[in-house]
């Protein structure tokens, strides 16, 4: 009973955390909320994408005042050749994508219907033709769709090319 006395007020002599009862497994603490969009494997930080999703729209836009039918594709191979080495997950990719053959190819053709270039008028005539309302904003939205695909049909071909994770 002496023993017990000396070890009143030492440290690790009462053991209050470990008491548990047999046969029940303690709770497990709670995983904190990520966001699947955020991964720390990223190689390359968000700025440096957003410099190449903007050099991918003047390209486009090059490519649409040259008349050059095929860029969004070809940048949207690049686009997904380039996620290989960045590494960012396609909820993110996507969207990104979509908008840079949009802004890309739909500026430029916005600009000449704006400045009044036959491209308005061929604008118009394209969508009375399909059934659309008679604006040419209709026959460049749709011009712009199409650009859309374009880009994500070439970045799923880069996507192809590259070996991906198991995880993505």
């Amino acid at each position: 009973m002496t023993a017990e006395f000396r070890r009143l007020g030492k440290r690790g002599s009462y053991r209050l955390g470990k008491l548990r009862a047999q046969g029940i497994a303690g709770t497990e603490r709670p995983i904190p909320f990520r966001p699947q969009f955020v991964r720390p494997d990223h190689r390359w930080p968000a700025p440096v994408w957003l410099l190449g999703l903007l050099g991918g729209s003047l390209i486009m836009a090059g490519g649409a005042v040259a008349g050059w039918w095929f860029v969004p594709f070809v940048a949207g191979v690049l686009a997904g050749l380039a996620n290989w080495i960045g590494a960012w997950r396609l909820r993110v990719a996507l969207p990104a994508v979509a908008a840079m053959a949009v802004v890309g190819w739909g500026a430029p053709a916005g600009w000449a219907a704006y400045r009044g270039y036959p491209d308005g008028p061929v604008a118009r005539l394209m969508s009375t033709t399909l059934g659309l309302p008679r604006y040419a904003a209709a026959g460049i939205a749709l011009t712009m769709l199409i650009a859309a695909a374009q880009a994500l049909a070439g970045y799923w071909v880069g996507r192809a090319l590259t070996p991906r994770p198991a995880d993505d």
